[in-house]
């Protein structure tokens, strides 16, 4: 029986996750729960891009950051020479680099805003400018850290975020498919969007899979939503991670079956 594998990743997003997910012998089935907009406030991100040239650091908090700020950025200007980048974690600083630019702040193994400010080089941050490129909401984390160091810290909003309208049976009939072994959910807000997408029939069923998360935020937040395993970590939210965790977890349970 084929393993399935509950991909939520945003539609467009999700292709290499998936592909590599079945080059590993599991079907993937696609449940999208973010979608990705165009950002909110349209004339201010303009304004903070063409006033881009008098910040010190730019960081950037996720692929989806990346791609939109970086197309919405080199389509009206060239990215200022004095403007440092940071990113939270290889998957972005792949996606920088994509774009022809390097990384000059990147976590080496905690991949994350906590991984990033612990770096040396952000600690001392008196009279540095920084722009926080991300999408709509979010964690302040990096936002309250750095203005505490001493710099001026704004955000620019690249994108917004919701939760997908699906009809509740349609989550349902995904939830309840034979062999559905697993849930990857890959940030809070896609957890938290799940319960929702999945409605009062359907959370039940979901609060009784085994998640797949990239790190400890998601492992509280599933215990405060009331999933009943304990979900399994796999240390940062790039596929490559995702992928060796799941190969993990079956194996450990092709095991035990075996016994």
């Amino acid at each position: 029986m084929n393993k399935r594998i509950l991909v939520t990743r945003p539609a467009g997003q999700a292709d290499r996750l998936c592909a590599m997910i079945e080059a590993a012998g599991f079907e993937a089935v696609r449940l999208p729960a973010i979608e990705i907009h165009e950002p909110e406030d349209l004339p201010l991100l303009q304004s903070m891009v063409a006033e881009l040239d008098r910040f010190d650091l730019a960081v950037f908090v996720s692929a989806n950051a990346v791609h939109k700020g970086l197309e919405f950025i080199l389509a009206r200007r060239q990215w200022p020479a004095g403007v440092r980048l940071a990113s939270v974690g290889p998957t972005s600083s792949r996606a920088i680099e994509h774009y022809g630019l390097s990384v000059d702040y990147v976590p080496e193994h905690e991949f994350s805003s906590e991984g990033l400010l612990a770096l040396d080089e952000l600690q001392d941050m008196r009279g540095k400018r920084v722009i926080i490129f991300r999408g709509n909401g979010g964690r302040s984390k990096l936002y309250d850290s750095l203005t505490a160091r001493g710099a001026e810290v704004v955000y620019a909003e690249v994108y917004s975020r919701t939760c997908p309208v699906i009809d509740f049976q349609t989550v349902v009939d995904l939830l309840q498919q034979e062999g559905l072994d697993l849930v990857i959910a890959a940030s809070n807000e896609t957890l938290q969007n799940l319960c929702h997408m999945a409605g009062p029939r359907g959370l039940p069923v979901l609060r009784e899979k085994l998640l797949l998360v990239p790190g400890q935020r998601q492992l509280d937040l599933a215990k405060e939503l009331g999933f009943t395993r304990t979900p399994v970590v796999a240390g940062n939210a790039s596929d490559e991670a995702m992928v060796a965790a799941l190969e993990k977890i079956i194996s450990r349970k092709d095991a035990k079956a075996q016994r």
